[in-house]
């Protein structure tokens, strides 16, 4: 008896390390993936990756020494329609004046279960398609063909690097489930590279030493022959160190409200070379700390040496600056004429792509040709102004020293009150009024002579949105009233966006919709291009679904369509900080007539609701004048981003500021 458990004890072992260890192979796909009709772990996934296995090792040729080789290749389970998505790839490549990564894709394939057996088509050259998209980026993009429901697809792809200081992150989570993941990197002796982890899921690392050699020849002209060449050959000997990062059964990456970008919290290693050491030579540091990355940054040749340059803009800016006297009004005056004469042309770095002096003259730049070029031009008018490298939202944190973790470029003016932040690229941005994309917790100030320090880059001053109701209501229900609506700073901003080059007519009606199908009438606006004064709204409504009429009684939420219904914090735990990107406050002031034949049966109480460490706030009162009500409603958040510790009380917070703002006023007759 004893010895058929421990049959079965070593069976049930053997099983489990076969599926754990399985062998994944290009080209061989098992019936039994095709039929999986679900994911095991994640039944609402609509794909998962299978497998996906990286290699990026240096490879040694005699004309280019040492090239950096990224090999990936990847097999994706479709489980609905909605996975559709995970057909079409892109592998993006980075361009350095005449030298390129090249990619080259291979091993294509969808896999389908047909009458019982697998069949596979390839992907042919015309589903190939290669874009640039700056002069330091493009990208190649496939679309797997014959994708359905049930599908396996895989692909392959091989990057060769000219260059070795930039070796791809790997990322191991995503938006949906990942059996198994696996990254090895082979790093000879002579570079060394920083590794940094993002992310809550930590892989297995294991590593070894080994020795490797290379085969140098050189050829040399013989003294007594001109035209005879010797060629001298050597086995150069070095270490390697082979690490390989693996991980399994990685849950999905889930959005939350509130999280500036999702990468910040995925598993992802990012690698940055950090120093090379040849034999008989000294080291070379590249990115051992902040200093170290900046100083590399500011000698780029479309960095620093375009912060020198001023004899496209001297003439223009002395004309706009005669009679400006003061620092602030002169730093307004070239921000608006640098808003005003180069348009951004959408793309973000540090490094020029035009140039400053092409952009000028072209009136159109990235964000490093418009900033680096407001710099400049604040400096030449006297003013004390540095560049601040920024990462933006999109781009993620830059929580370590190193090149890539910047990918923007900001101005800063030095004051006896703090640094002043400037953003050209924005026509609707003004001093310390960033635009939203630069919000992104710290930059980095780089100052001439080689410093730098951290900023910080998130708003401490609460941008307001303040809201005047007067409504009346009928004896049926219905709702006549009017909205005054005063925005200031980051809400101003974000008005202005919306509204920014859209139809009064399209505007109208989309606010309506969002209004529960309000009818708005005698609108106007104000202040819409006056950037440095708050934008008011106006416009006259009725509504006929405002309010419900149950036996003769009125029942209406106070704050009609202002009124907030849902809490945006669900989860019964949180594992990103809240990111609300910029402190806010937001505060009604309502009058509301009550209908002849009508008196108040029953009214919301007075409420406070504070959070701890002036976190934020919530006050609502509301008080009977005669017939009319008077509602003053109040809800401040004093910070930009809250930590997770603080989630819980976050969440209670507004529970309870939502259960109290969907309370009902009761009208009864008399």
């Amino acid at each position: 008896m004893r010895t058929n458990q421990l049959l079965i004890i070593f069976l049930l072992f053997f099983s489990i390390f076969t599926i754990t260890a399985q062998e994944f192979k290009l080209g061989k796909v098992s019936v039994s993936e095709l039929q999986e009709k679900k994911h095991p772990r994640d039944t609402a996934a609509i794909a998962a990756i299978l497998y996906k296995k990286g290699v990026s090792r240096f490879d040694y040729n005699s004309n280019d020494g040492f090239v950096l080789m990224t090999e990936v290749e990847t097999r994706i389970k479709i489980y609905k329609k909605e996975g559709y998505k995970y057909a079409d790839q892109v592998i993006g490549y980075s361009i350095s004046g005449n030298s390129k990564e090249n990619v080259q894709i291979s091993d294509a394939n969808t896999f389908n279960l047909v009458g019982g057996k697998v069949e596979k088509t390839k992907l042919k050259s015309d589903g190939i398609f290669d874009e640039a998209v700056s002069k330091f980026y493009g990208r190649k993009k496939i679309t797997l063909p014959n994708v359905k429901e049930g599908s396996v697809i895989e692909y392959k792809y091989t990057i060769k690097a000219p260059y070795v200081s930039w070796m791809r992150d790997w990322r191991f989570q995503y938006d949906i489930p990942v059996n198994d993941s696996e990254f090895s990197t082979y790093i000879p002796e002579y570079y060394t590279f920083n590794v940094m982890h993002k992310g809550y899921v930590f892989p297995q690392k294991t590593e070894e030493r080994r020795t490797k050699s290379v085969l140098l020849t050189s050829n040399a002209r013989s003294v007594n022959n001109a035209n005879e060449s010797k060629f001298a050959s050597e086995n150069v000997e070095y270490f390697e160190t082979k690490t390989i990062y693996s991980a399994q059964n990685l849950p999905a990456i889930k959005e939350e409200a509130f999280v500036n970008n999702i990468d910040n919290y995925t598993s992802i290693l990012a690698f940055e070379l950090s120093a090379e050491k040849w034999p008989n030579s000294p080291q070379r540091l590249y990115s051992s700390d902040w200093n170290a990355v900046v100083k590399t940054i500011y000698n780029f040749e479309d960095f620093g040496p375009e912060l020198n340059k001023t004899g496209y803009f001297d003439d223009d800016l002395k004309k706009i600056l005669v009679g400006v006297k003061t620092n602030e009004e002169i730093m307004l005056t070239v921000l608006n004429y640098v808003k005003s004469s180069i348009k951004w042309n959408g793309d973000a770095s540090y490094a020029c792509d035009a140039g400053v002096r092409k952009a000028y003259k072209e009136k159109t730049g990235n964000s490093a040709d418009i900033n680096l070029m407001l710099t400049a031009m604040l400096r030449y008018a006297g003013l004390t102004a540095n560049p601040v490298l920024v990462s933006t939202r999109s781009n993620g944190i830059s929580l370590f020293p190193n090149r890539t973790a910047f990918n923007y470029v900001i101005a800063a003016v030095e004051t006896p009150d703090g640094n002043i932040l400037l953003d050209a690229t924005s026509k609707f941005s003004s001093p310390d009024i960033l635009p939203f994309r630069a919000l992104n917790w710290q930059g980095r100030l780089i100052r001439k002579e080689g410093t730098s320090e951290s900023i910080d880059l998130m708003p401490k001053k609460p941008s307001l949105d303040n809201v005047f109701i007067n409504y009346e209501i009928d004896a049926e229900g219905k709702i006549n009233g009017k909205v005054r609506r005063q925005c200031t700073d980051y809400n101003a901003m974000s008005y202005r966006n919306e509204v920014d080059g859209l139809k009064e007519d399209v505007y109208l009606e989309k606010l309506e919709n969002e209004n529960d199908k309000i009818e708005i009438s005698e609108y106007s606006r104000v202040n819409e291009k006056e950037i440095l004064l708050p934008t008011i709204e106006t416009y006259a409504f009725k509504g006929d679904n405002l309010t419900e009429v149950i036996g003769g009684k009125i029942y209406i939420s106070p704050m009609l369509f202002y009124t907030e219904t849902e809490n945006s914090f669900k989860q019964e735990t949180r594992e990103y900080p809240v990111d609300f990107g910029f402190p806010f406050s937001d505060k009604f002031n309502i009058t509301i007539k009550i209908p002849e034949g009508f008196a108040v049966e029953t009214i919301p109480a007075p409420a406070v609701i504070t959070m701890e460490d002036n976190l934020g706030i919530f006050k609502y009162n509301i008080a009977v004048n005669g017939n009319a009500l008077q509602l003053s409603v109040a809800h401040q958040i004093n910070e930009a981003i809250v930590s997770t510790e603080n989630y819980e009380m976050l969440k209670e917070y507004y529970k309870a500021m939502i259960a109290k703002e969907t309370e009902k006023i009761v009208l009864k007759r008399i």
